[in-house]
């Protein structure tokens, strides 16, 4: 009777296989959105784990934010007239103004992509 329990247990034991993931690894936006996804949206981080996909998820967040990133760049860049003209006749201001556009494209990219 034991060894029928035991084929019992045995059948109600689902097969649970590990999916392939991708190659890659994370920058910061990808561990951005896995800390977004941990702490705000829940309910999205267990059903894209428990699906297998959360890494792929989270590396084409990576991708298309760093892509995003770059556009919004030179958008910004080119509205302002930073050029390699203005890095010549004064480092200075053209150091302000690329840092000033950096930091407002990291921050349209977590605004649209990561945190939303």
């Amino acid at each position: 009777m034991a060894s029928e329990q035991a084929i019992t247990y045995a059948e109600q034991i689902p097969d649970i296989a590990l999916t392939v993931q991708p190659e890659g690894s994370l920058g910061k936006y990808g561990r951005a959105r896995l800390a977004c996804l941990r702490e705000y949206k829940k309910l999205l981080h267990t059903h894209l784990l428990t699906q297998g996909t959360l890494w792929s998820h989270l590396l084409e967040t990576q991708q298309t934010a760093t892509t995003r990133q770059k556009q919004i760049i030179t958008q910004m860049m080119q509205a302002q007239g930073v050029t390699e003209q203005l890095k010549a006749d004064n480092q200075m201001l053209w150091l302000g103004k690329v840092n000033n556009i950096y930091a407002c494209a990291d921050e349209i990219v977590y605004a649209e992509l990561i945190y939303a």
